[in-house]
């Protein structure tokens, strides 16, 4: 006599990572429910993009562009995220990430802005804001606050040397091999951080809002309800995607299905 209300977020760490750099362009796709990467391959390529329409076949280059390159990355990046099986030559590739960055020059400044805040703190030991992230070193540790008011912590950071002689981040923590270590970080990476910390928050409001209902598992930015069978999809997904006070002009959607086992949809 009970179904699962299976409901997720809509392009989360997407649109945090736009709200946070000040990507307005981005906003305005989103509060008009557009397609993310049909906008993306449209502002890359200076041509209107739909999904099953004009130009659509240049909507899968802005959807691996959106998937790979909003940290940072660049050709490496495309290339592990399955670019060439996708059917993208290799000489495609660099002009992509060029089309993404120059589209985009509010998020990419918030990666380096975010790198000086990061090494400022660490050096001078003072405390940096960044968009509303406070960033500063104190006994021996770098922190970064969070809009939520939660704290990531970085162990004993340094200012060191990277592989091609410029300044790097590292601290220590567990590395990929599952070892404590000194583990180098940059702007791009630290941002990666943020969002997804961010995130989680956003999906930690949304469980909080929906105690009411008997939440029986989450998996990434998706929320898994067993409920009645007369249970509205529309409201759960209606309350799971209220913004929280913290991030005020966030703009957030969840949508969701209703099925009598778990699954993918």
């Amino acid at each position: 006599g009970y179904k699962f209300i299976v409901a997720d977020f809509s392009a989360i760490e997407a649109r945090v990572l736009a709200h946070l750099a000040g990507e307005t362009w981005r906003a305005d796709v989103f509060r008009n429910n557009g397609d993310i990467y049909c906008a993306s391959a449209s502002n890359m390529f200076g041509v209107p993009v739909e999904k099953h329409g004009v130009n659509s076949h240049l909507r899968q280059k802005g959807k691996i562009a959106e998937l790979a390159l909003g940290y940072g990355g660049s050709v490496g990046a495309l290339k592990s995220m399955g670019a060439i099986e996708m059917g993208l030559q290799e000489e495609e590739l660099q002009p992509l990430v060029n089309a993404w960055r120059f589209a985009n020059p509010n998020i990419c400044n918030f990666w380096w802005e975010i790198d000086r805040a990061v090494k400022s703190a660490i050096k001078m030991r003072t405390s940096v804001n960044v968009n509303g992230i406070r960033i500063f070193c104190k006994s021996s540790m770098l922190f970064i606050t969070l809009p939520s008011g939660r704290t990531l912590t970085y162990v004993k950071p340094r200012i060191g040397e990277n592989q091609f002689g410029g300044e790097s981040v590292t601290y220590e923590g567990v590395g990929a091999a599952k070892k404590w270590e000194r583990i180098e970080s940059y702007g791009p990476k630290f941002v990666e951080n943020i969002v997804q910390a961010v995130s989680r928050d956003i999906l930690m409001y949304a469980m909080k809002t929906l105690s009411c209902c008997f939440i029986v598992g989450h998996v990434h930015d998706e929320l898994i309800i067993e409920a009645s069978m007369d249970a509205s999809l529309e409201a759960i997904c209606e309350q799971m995607g209220r913004t929280p006070p913290w991030i005020p002009g966030l703009l957030l959607r969840a949508d969701g299905y209703e099925t009598m086992f778990y699954k993918k949809d």
